[in-house]
């Protein structure tokens, strides 16, 4: 029979000691970022046209070595490295510098990704921002937090009223979304981009975020993240996923009528 401390060791981990973990190992990420940020970092160009710098990689390896030493067993997928097969209950995804752009240029608005899928449900999101530090997770049913405060996002109720982010408007435009139908719908646009933009929704600092050409390690964290917040994560059909190339974050209340906006072509 199994001792008391062996059963314990057998159960699986609480939301809360994922998030935890999640946590500690995007600040050690981000400390190993933050060695080579500032002024011009050299990258070199992968395969699918995106930059990668040895900061990446070498983030991404703390990140894994954290994970790994709580839980050896849990699968573990990363932008950089791949996936290391494990249990498929608890999947954690990782980008360790999303706006790889902003980082190669000395720009503080990068993020480091973590997140966890518990049975193929993403539910634990975390979004840490080295050069600001600051920090905005999340897990499923326990709210979201920055910087250790209860975050929430805006009350703006009409499109009209609202700030909206995007990454890239010529990317927003090759999906046949004119900018311009952005910027007349709207009060307020800037480019405030990636996983930033995302961080800005979620703690109340802008009203909406729409993004396009993601990949599920740029995804994962935000749809427990948004929705905890109060807001909502979906692609441009309304389905809330981390699958999808297409995404709009917001605060909810805007949702509707921007799916519309995005819904139409030129």
């Amino acid at each position: 029979m199994a001792s008391r401390s062996e059963a314990r060791s057998l159960e699986p981990p609480s939301l809360g000691a994922l998030l935890d973990v999640a946590r500690t190992a995007a600040r050690a990420g981000g400390r190993r970022t933050l060695e080579s940020f500032g002024g011009r970092v050299p990258a070199e160009t992968k395969d699918d046209g995106s930059p990668v710098t040895p900061s990446d990689r070498a983030a991404e390896d703390e990140i894994r070595r954290v994970i790994r030493r709580a839980f050896p067993g849990h699968t573990i997928v990363g932008e950089e490295g791949g996936e290391a097969p494990g249990d498929p209950n608890f999947r954690w995804i990782i980008d360790p510098i999303d706006g790889t752009q902003s980082f190669i240029h000395g720009v503080p608005l990068y993020a480091v990704l973590v997140a966890v899928e518990v049975a193929g449900r993403p539910s634990v999101g975390v979004i840490h921002l080295p050069a600001l530090d600051e920090t905005v997770e999340a897990a499923v049913g326990r709210g979201c937090r920055w910087n250790g405060r209860t975050a929430h996002v805006s009350a703006i109720g009409d499109l009209r009223d609202a700030t909206v982010l995007t990454t890239s408007v010529r990317a927003l435009e090759s999906r046949g979304v004119p900018f311009r139908r952005l910027a007349s719908a709207t009060h307020t646009q800037r480019g405030w981009g990636d996983g930033y933009g995302f961080a800005l929704v979620a703690t109340g600092r802008a009203d909406a975020m729409v993004d396009v050409g993601l990949k599920v390690w740029d995804s994962a964290p935000l749809l427990p993240i948004l929705e905890e917040a109060g807001g909502r994560f979906t692609d441009w059909h309304g389905e809330a996923t981390v699958d999808a190339e297409d995404a709009l974050g917001s605060n909810g209340a805007v949702h509707a009528a921007l799916l519309k906006l995005l819904r139409r072509r030129r």
